[in-house]
Protein backbone atom coordinates (compact mmCIF):
# COMPACT_ATOMS: atom_id res chain seq x y z
CA UNK A 1 0.00 0.00 0.00
CA UNK A 2 1.44 3.60 -0.82
CA UNK A 3 -0.20 6.03 0.80
CA UNK A 4 0.58 10.22 -0.06
CA UNK A 5 -0.09 13.39 1.35
CA UNK A 6 -0.55 17.13 -0.18
CA UNK A 7 -1.23 19.44 1.48
CA UNK A 8 -2.58 22.80 -0.22
CA UNK A 9 -1.66 26.14 1.27
CA UNK A 10 0.56 28.87 -0.14
CA UNK A 11 1.09 30.17 3.72
CA UNK A 12 2.87 27.05 4.56
CA UNK A 13 5.28 27.39 1.53
CA UNK A 14 5.74 31.17 2.26
CA UNK A 15 6.07 30.13 5.71
CA UNK A 16 3.87 31.86 7.71
CA UNK A 17 1.98 28.41 8.99
CA UNK A 18 3.02 25.88 10.54
CA UNK A 19 2.32 22.68 8.31
CA UNK A 20 0.90 20.34 11.74
CA UNK A 21 -0.66 17.76 9.56
CA UNK A 22 2.16 15.60 8.41
CA UNK A 23 3.10 14.38 11.82
CA UNK A 24 -0.44 14.25 13.36
CA UNK A 25 -1.32 12.10 10.46
CA UNK A 26 1.50 10.10 9.83
CA UNK A 27 1.13 9.33 13.83
CA UNK A 28 -2.44 8.15 13.30
CA UNK A 29 -2.01 5.92 11.01
CA UNK A 30 1.65 4.38 11.93
CA UNK A 31 -0.19 3.80 15.12
CA UNK A 32 -2.37 1.11 12.98
CA UNK A 33 -0.12 -0.28 11.36
CA UNK A 34 0.19 2.52 8.13
CA UNK A 35 3.16 4.14 6.72
CA UNK A 36 3.43 7.52 4.63
CA UNK A 37 5.44 7.18 1.48
CA UNK A 38 5.56 11.08 0.14
CA UNK A 39 4.02 14.12 1.20
CA UNK A 40 4.45 16.91 -0.95
CA UNK A 41 3.06 20.91 -0.24
CA UNK A 42 1.66 22.41 -2.90
CA UNK A 43 0.28 26.16 -3.30
CA UNK A 44 -3.45 27.90 -3.93
CA UNK A 45 -3.13 27.46 -7.54
CA UNK A 46 -5.43 25.30 -9.80
CA UNK A 47 -2.40 23.79 -12.15
CA UNK A 48 -0.63 23.08 -8.90
CA UNK A 49 -3.43 20.87 -7.11
CA UNK A 50 -4.25 19.31 -10.14
CA UNK A 51 -1.02 18.07 -10.98
CA UNK A 52 0.04 17.02 -7.40
CA UNK A 53 -3.29 14.66 -7.26
CA UNK A 54 -2.98 13.07 -10.71
CA UNK A 55 0.52 12.19 -10.27
CA UNK A 56 -0.09 11.18 -6.39
CA UNK A 57 -3.24 8.82 -8.11
CA UNK A 58 -0.98 7.11 -10.63
CA UNK A 59 1.60 5.71 -7.86
CA UNK A 60 -1.05 5.52 -4.57
CA UNK A 61 -3.39 3.60 -3.09
CA UNK A 62 -4.26 6.42 -0.86
CA UNK A 63 -3.86 9.84 -1.32
CA UNK A 64 -5.10 11.88 1.21
CA UNK A 65 -5.36 16.24 0.73
CA UNK A 66 -5.42 18.77 3.09
CA UNK A 67 -7.00 22.11 2.90
CA UNK A 68 -8.64 24.34 -0.02
CA UNK A 69 -12.15 23.09 1.32
CA UNK A 70 -13.08 26.59 2.80
CA UNK A 71 -15.27 29.39 1.39
CA UNK A 72 -12.55 31.85 -0.25
CA UNK A 73 -11.07 32.76 -3.64
CA UNK A 74 -8.12 30.53 -2.92
CA UNK A 75 -10.18 27.83 -1.91
CA UNK A 76 -9.43 25.45 -4.74
CA UNK A 77 -9.42 21.82 -3.84
CA UNK A 78 -13.21 20.43 -4.42
CA UNK A 79 -13.04 22.26 -8.01
CA UNK A 80 -9.82 21.18 -9.12
CA UNK A 81 -10.13 17.64 -8.13
CA UNK A 82 -13.78 17.21 -9.57
CA UNK A 83 -12.81 18.89 -12.90
CA UNK A 84 -9.54 16.43 -13.09
CA UNK A 85 -11.97 13.34 -12.61
CA UNK A 86 -14.30 14.43 -14.64
CA UNK A 87 -17.10 14.65 -11.83
CA UNK A 88 -19.90 17.42 -11.63
CA UNK A 89 -20.48 19.70 -8.41
CA UNK A 90 -23.98 19.39 -7.07
CA UNK A 91 -25.10 20.94 -4.04
CA UNK A 92 -25.68 18.58 -1.24
CA UNK A 93 -28.66 19.73 1.08
CA UNK A 94 -27.67 18.04 4.28
CA UNK A 95 -24.37 19.71 4.10
CA UNK A 96 -26.28 23.13 3.52
CA UNK A 97 -28.51 22.21 6.25
CA UNK A 98 -25.51 21.96 8.46
CA UNK A 99 -23.76 25.00 6.63
CA UNK A 100 -26.92 27.16 7.88
CA UNK A 101 -27.46 25.55 11.59
CA UNK A 102 -23.68 26.33 12.07
CA UNK A 103 -24.15 30.32 11.94
CA UNK A 104 -28.06 29.98 13.58
CA UNK A 105 -26.50 28.00 16.33
CA UNK A 106 -23.53 31.40 16.43
CA UNK A 107 -26.24 34.23 16.02
CA UNK A 108 -23.49 34.89 13.21
CA UNK A 109 -24.61 36.18 9.45
CA UNK A 110 -24.41 33.89 7.12
CA UNK A 111 -21.56 34.89 4.30
CA UNK A 112 -23.04 34.18 0.74
CA UNK A 113 -19.82 32.31 -0.26
CA UNK A 114 -19.88 30.07 2.96
CA UNK A 115 -22.77 27.72 0.58
CA UNK A 116 -19.78 26.90 -1.78
CA UNK A 117 -19.08 24.47 0.59
CA UNK A 118 -21.73 22.25 0.18
CA UNK A 119 -20.66 21.76 -3.75
CA UNK A 120 -20.20 17.91 -3.12
CA UNK A 121 -19.05 15.92 -6.37
CA UNK A 122 -20.95 13.38 -7.82
CA UNK A 123 -20.42 10.42 -5.89
CA UNK A 124 -17.98 11.33 -3.17
CA UNK A 125 -18.84 10.34 0.40
CA UNK A 126 -18.81 13.25 2.85
CA UNK A 127 -17.45 13.47 6.03
CA UNK A 128 -18.98 15.31 8.79
CA UNK A 129 -17.45 18.34 9.84
CA UNK A 130 -18.83 18.76 13.50
CA UNK A 131 -16.66 21.82 14.42
CA UNK A 132 -16.96 23.83 11.22
CA UNK A 133 -18.31 24.23 7.81
CA UNK A 134 -16.38 22.65 4.93
CA UNK A 135 -17.36 18.81 4.98
CA UNK A 136 -14.53 16.49 4.52
CA UNK A 137 -14.61 14.04 0.76
CA UNK A 138 -14.13 10.59 0.10
CA UNK A 139 -13.81 9.19 -3.77
CA UNK A 140 -13.31 5.90 -4.54
CA UNK A 141 -10.96 6.40 -7.88
CA UNK A 142 -10.79 3.41 -10.55
CA UNK A 143 -8.08 4.48 -13.40
CA UNK A 144 -9.81 1.77 -15.25
CA UNK A 145 -13.16 1.81 -14.31
CA UNK A 146 -14.22 -1.01 -17.12
CA UNK A 147 -11.86 -3.36 -14.96
CA UNK A 148 -13.67 -5.00 -12.03
CA UNK A 149 -10.29 -6.80 -10.36
CA UNK A 150 -8.41 -3.25 -10.02
CA UNK A 151 -7.73 -2.19 -6.88
CA UNK A 152 -9.11 1.10 -6.71
CA UNK A 153 -7.65 4.17 -5.11
CA UNK A 154 -8.88 6.24 -2.55
CA UNK A 155 -8.85 10.41 -2.44
CA UNK A 156 -9.36 11.35 0.68
CA UNK A 157 -10.03 15.69 1.08
CA UNK A 158 -9.74 17.23 4.53
CA UNK A 159 -9.82 20.93 5.91
CA UNK A 160 -7.07 22.69 6.82
CA UNK A 161 -8.22 23.81 10.29
CA UNK A 162 -6.17 21.66 13.01
CA UNK A 163 -9.81 22.08 15.15
CA UNK A 164 -11.53 20.47 12.26
CA UNK A 165 -9.08 18.14 10.42
CA UNK A 166 -8.15 16.20 13.64
CA UNK A 167 -11.93 15.18 14.88
CA UNK A 168 -12.66 14.61 11.14
CA UNK A 169 -9.61 12.34 10.68
CA UNK A 170 -10.45 10.41 13.97
CA UNK A 171 -14.14 9.98 13.52
CA UNK A 172 -14.79 9.70 9.86
CA UNK A 173 -11.77 9.34 7.82
CA UNK A 174 -9.94 6.46 9.76
CA UNK A 175 -12.80 4.18 10.21
CA UNK A 176 -12.75 4.37 6.14
CA UNK A 177 -9.40 4.02 5.79
CA UNK A 178 -9.38 0.49 8.03
CA UNK A 179 -12.15 -0.46 6.36
CA UNK A 180 -11.11 -0.50 2.40
CA UNK A 181 -7.36 -1.12 3.41
CA UNK A 182 -7.71 -3.71 6.02
CA UNK A 183 -4.12 -4.88 7.70
CA UNK A 184 -3.25 -8.05 7.14
CA UNK A 185 -1.28 -9.31 10.10
CA UNK A 186 -2.10 -8.80 13.70
CA UNK A 187 -0.41 -5.49 14.54
CA UNK A 188 -0.38 -3.65 17.66
CA UNK A 189 1.95 -0.23 18.62
CA UNK A 190 2.72 0.95 22.02
CA UNK A 191 4.39 4.55 22.80
CA UNK A 192 6.05 4.56 26.37
CA UNK A 193 6.43 8.29 26.80
CA UNK A 194 9.74 9.61 29.05
CA UNK A 195 10.90 13.16 30.80
CA UNK A 196 14.16 13.45 32.39
CA UNK A 197 16.22 11.16 30.58
CA UNK A 198 17.93 11.89 26.75
CA UNK A 199 17.53 9.70 23.76
CA UNK A 200 20.90 8.59 23.63
CA UNK A 201 20.47 7.10 27.47
CA UNK A 202 17.41 5.88 27.01
CA UNK A 203 18.32 3.76 24.07
CA UNK A 204 21.93 2.87 25.58
CA UNK A 205 19.85 1.43 28.58
CA UNK A 206 17.53 -1.10 26.75
CA UNK A 207 18.98 -2.46 23.70
CA UNK A 208 20.76 -4.85 24.72
CA UNK A 209 18.20 -6.19 26.95
CA UNK A 210 15.59 -6.31 24.34
CA UNK A 211 17.93 -7.91 21.83
CA UNK A 212 16.31 -11.44 21.54
CA UNK A 213 12.59 -9.11 20.68
CA UNK A 214 14.12 -7.28 18.42
CA UNK A 215 15.09 -10.10 16.60
CA UNK A 216 11.83 -11.85 16.77
CA UNK A 217 10.27 -9.13 14.49
CA UNK A 218 9.86 -6.06 17.78
CA UNK A 219 10.28 -2.82 16.27
CA UNK A 220 11.95 -0.35 18.41
CA UNK A 221 11.81 3.93 17.57
CA UNK A 222 12.43 7.13 20.03
CA UNK A 223 10.99 10.28 18.90
CA UNK A 224 13.03 13.06 21.01
CA UNK A 225 11.59 16.48 21.54
CA UNK A 226 12.16 19.17 24.24
CA UNK A 227 12.39 17.79 27.75
CA UNK A 228 10.82 14.20 26.32
CA UNK A 229 11.31 11.08 24.56
CA UNK A 230 9.44 8.62 23.10
CA UNK A 231 9.76 4.61 23.00
CA UNK A 232 7.33 3.44 20.08
CA UNK A 233 7.31 0.03 20.02
CA UNK A 234 5.14 -2.21 17.09
CA UNK A 235 5.12 -5.44 16.14
CA UNK A 236 2.98 -7.48 13.94
CA UNK A 237 1.86 -11.03 13.99
CA UNK A 238 0.26 -13.70 16.47
CA UNK A 239 2.33 -12.96 19.07
CA UNK A 240 2.48 -9.15 18.83
CA UNK A 241 0.74 -8.28 21.48
CA UNK A 242 2.74 -10.37 24.39
CA UNK A 243 5.95 -9.37 22.71
CA UNK A 244 5.03 -5.89 23.25
CA UNK A 245 4.11 -6.96 26.61
CA UNK A 246 7.24 -8.42 27.57
CA UNK A 247 8.96 -5.32 26.04
CA UNK A 248 7.50 -2.99 28.13
CA UNK A 249 7.93 -4.83 30.98
CA UNK A 250 11.70 -5.04 30.29
CA UNK A 251 11.53 -1.29 29.29
CA UNK A 252 9.96 -0.25 33.00
CA UNK A 253 12.70 -2.11 34.77
CA UNK A 254 15.52 0.16 33.01
CA UNK A 255 13.98 3.33 32.83
CA UNK A 256 10.58 2.91 34.66
CA UNK A 257 11.22 6.26 36.86
CA UNK A 258 11.41 8.48 33.62
CA UNK A 259 7.89 7.28 32.39
CA UNK A 260 5.05 9.33 32.78
CA UNK A 261 2.57 7.98 30.47
CA UNK A 262 1.92 5.99 27.23
CA UNK A 263 0.74 6.92 23.70
CA UNK A 264 -0.68 10.41 23.68
CA UNK A 265 -0.54 11.09 27.25
CA UNK A 266 0.71 14.34 28.09
CA UNK A 267 2.66 15.20 31.73
CA UNK A 268 0.37 17.97 32.82
CA UNK A 269 -2.57 15.35 32.69
CA UNK A 270 -1.03 12.65 34.37
CA UNK A 271 -0.34 15.26 37.27
CA UNK A 272 -4.06 16.63 37.60
CA UNK A 273 -5.20 13.00 37.67
CA UNK A 274 -2.02 11.90 40.26
CA UNK A 275 -3.49 15.03 42.22
CA UNK A 276 -7.04 14.19 41.73
CA UNK A 277 -6.29 10.96 43.09
CA UNK A 278 -5.06 11.81 46.08
CA UNK A 279 -7.11 14.65 46.79
CA UNK A 280 -4.55 17.17 46.64
CA UNK A 281 -4.12 20.42 45.38
CA UNK A 282 -1.72 22.70 44.05
CA UNK A 283 0.03 26.28 43.97
CA UNK A 284 2.34 27.60 41.67
CA UNK A 285 4.67 31.25 41.89
CA UNK A 286 6.04 31.67 38.48
CA UNK A 287 8.52 34.51 37.13
CA UNK A 288 10.58 33.17 34.13
CA UNK A 289 7.85 31.12 32.85
CA UNK A 290 5.58 33.58 32.55
CA UNK A 291 2.29 31.59 33.51
CA UNK A 292 3.23 28.84 30.87
CA UNK A 293 2.81 26.14 33.94
CA UNK A 294 -0.80 27.67 35.05
CA UNK A 295 -1.54 27.36 31.04
CA UNK A 296 -0.38 23.64 30.96
CA UNK A 297 -2.33 22.47 33.60
CA UNK A 298 -5.60 24.65 33.02
CA UNK A 299 -5.63 23.18 29.56
CA UNK A 300 -6.39 19.72 31.19
CA UNK A 301 -10.09 19.10 32.05
CA UNK A 302 -10.88 19.23 35.64
CA UNK A 303 -8.22 21.03 36.34
CA UNK A 304 -10.22 23.31 38.62
CA UNK A 305 -11.28 20.27 40.90
CA UNK A 306 -6.82 20.40 41.88
CA UNK A 307 -5.43 23.80 40.22
CA UNK A 308 -5.81 26.63 43.52
CA UNK A 309 -4.24 29.16 41.14
CA UNK A 310 -1.43 30.87 39.99
CA UNK A 311 0.79 34.21 40.90
CA UNK A 312 3.26 35.37 38.24
CA UNK A 313 5.55 37.65 40.19
CA UNK A 314 7.59 38.66 37.39
CA UNK A 315 9.54 41.26 39.52
CA UNK A 316 11.03 41.51 43.02
CA UNK A 317 8.45 43.54 44.12
CA UNK A 318 6.11 40.94 43.74
CA UNK A 319 8.09 38.65 44.90
CA UNK A 320 8.30 40.57 48.08
CA UNK A 321 4.34 41.50 48.65
CA UNK A 322 2.54 38.71 47.23
CA UNK A 323 5.19 35.62 48.23
CA UNK A 324 6.60 37.14 51.55
CA UNK A 325 9.94 36.04 49.64
CA UNK A 326 12.79 38.34 52.63
CA UNK A 327 14.09 41.17 51.30
CA UNK A 328 17.66 39.69 52.78
CA UNK A 329 17.16 36.74 50.53
CA UNK A 330 17.18 38.81 46.94
CA UNK A 331 19.95 41.49 48.29
CA UNK A 332 22.48 38.47 49.42
CA UNK A 333 21.69 35.43 47.27
CA UNK A 334 19.28 37.20 44.01
CA UNK A 335 16.22 36.44 42.59
CA UNK A 336 17.95 33.29 40.86
CA UNK A 337 18.80 31.65 43.81
CA UNK A 338 17.90 27.94 46.06
CA UNK A 339 16.97 30.27 48.55
CA UNK A 340 14.68 32.57 46.56
CA UNK A 341 12.99 29.49 45.25
CA UNK A 342 12.07 27.75 48.35
CA UNK A 343 10.62 30.83 49.23
CA UNK A 344 8.85 31.73 46.71
CA UNK A 345 7.26 27.89 46.58
CA UNK A 346 6.80 28.06 50.47
CA UNK A 347 4.64 31.27 49.85
CA UNK A 348 2.47 29.99 47.44
CA UNK A 349 1.40 27.02 49.49
CA UNK A 350 0.65 29.53 52.53
CA UNK A 351 -0.74 32.31 50.05
CA UNK A 352 -3.31 29.68 48.48
CA UNK A 353 -3.53 26.60 51.40
CA UNK A 354 -2.95 24.44 48.87
CA UNK A 355 -1.00 21.12 49.25
CA UNK A 356 1.29 21.53 46.50
CA UNK A 357 3.26 24.53 44.99
CA UNK A 358 5.92 24.98 42.93
CA UNK A 359 8.15 27.66 41.84
CA UNK A 360 10.78 28.44 39.32
CA UNK A 361 12.87 31.42 39.25
CA UNK A 362 15.49 32.21 36.65
CA UNK A 363 17.11 33.69 33.68
CA UNK A 364 15.74 33.11 29.88
CA UNK A 365 17.43 35.50 27.94
CA UNK A 366 19.08 36.44 25.77
CA UNK A 367 20.48 39.17 28.19
CA UNK A 368 20.77 39.23 32.12
CA UNK A 369 23.57 36.17 32.44
CA UNK A 370 26.36 36.64 34.87
CA UNK A 371 29.30 34.04 34.85
CA UNK A 372 28.20 32.70 38.32
CA UNK A 373 24.16 32.51 36.77
CA UNK A 374 24.34 32.56 33.05
CA UNK A 375 21.59 32.59 30.30
CA UNK A 376 19.95 29.71 31.04
CA UNK A 377 20.29 29.01 34.71
CA UNK A 378 17.09 28.22 36.09
CA UNK A 379 15.98 27.27 39.72
CA UNK A 380 12.64 25.36 40.72
CA UNK A 381 11.31 24.75 44.03
CA UNK A 382 9.26 22.67 45.59
CA UNK A 383 7.35 22.93 48.90
CA UNK A 384 4.42 19.99 50.28
CA UNK A 385 2.62 20.15 53.31
CA UNK A 386 4.57 17.49 55.43
CA UNK A 387 7.75 17.09 53.93
CA UNK A 388 10.98 19.70 54.10
CA UNK A 389 11.26 22.39 50.96
CA UNK A 390 13.57 21.94 48.36
CA UNK A 391 14.87 23.06 45.44
CA UNK A 392 16.63 21.78 42.27
CA UNK A 393 18.76 24.26 39.68
CA UNK A 394 18.65 23.26 35.73
CA UNK A 395 20.55 24.79 33.05
CA UNK A 396 18.41 25.67 29.55
CA UNK A 397 20.53 27.42 27.54
CA UNK A 398 17.91 27.83 24.83
CA UNK A 399 15.65 30.48 23.19
CA UNK A 400 13.38 32.17 25.35
CA UNK A 401 9.78 29.99 24.14
CA UNK A 402 11.67 26.96 24.17
CA UNK A 403 13.38 27.65 27.74
CA UNK A 404 9.78 27.85 29.30
CA UNK A 405 8.76 24.68 27.76
CA UNK A 406 11.85 22.33 29.04
CA UNK A 407 11.24 24.51 32.56
CA UNK A 408 7.59 23.83 32.93
CA UNK A 409 8.61 19.98 32.20
CA UNK A 410 11.62 19.77 34.42
CA UNK A 411 9.39 21.59 37.10
CA UNK A 412 5.91 19.05 36.23
CA UNK A 413 8.05 16.04 36.48
CA UNK A 414 9.82 17.48 40.13
CA UNK A 415 6.26 17.24 41.23
CA UNK A 416 5.34 14.18 39.57
CA UNK A 417 8.07 12.51 41.41
CA UNK A 418 7.34 13.83 44.69
CA UNK A 419 3.53 12.51 44.04
CA UNK A 420 4.65 9.26 42.66
CA UNK A 421 7.80 8.59 44.56
CA UNK A 422 7.53 10.88 47.63
CA UNK A 423 10.46 12.15 46.33
CA UNK A 424 11.43 15.21 44.17
CA UNK A 425 14.85 16.61 44.50
CA UNK A 426 16.91 13.79 42.51
CA UNK A 427 15.73 13.62 38.86
CA UNK A 428 18.47 11.18 37.61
Amino acid sequence: MFTEFINVGTELLLGQVLNTHQQWLARRLADRGYTVDRQVTVLDTGPDIREAVRAALDRANLVITTGGLGPTSDDLTRQQIAGLLGLELREDPEVLRHIKSFFANRKRPMPDSTCLQAQVPEGATVLPNSHGTAPGLAIEVRSNPSDPEQCPAWLLMLPGPPRELRPMFQEHALPLIQNRFPIGDDFHCLVLRTTGIGESLVEEKIQAPLRSLLESRLELGFCARVGEVDIRLSCRGKEAENRIREARTIIEGEVGRHIYGIDDDLLEEKIVSRLREQGATLALAESCTGGFIAHRITNVPGASDVFRGGLITYCNKLKLSLLEVRAATLSVHGAVSRQTAIEMAVGALQVTDANHALSVTGIAGPSGGTEDKPVGTVWIGLASRGCNPLALKQFNPLDRETFKFATSQQALEMLRRRLVFKSGGEMG
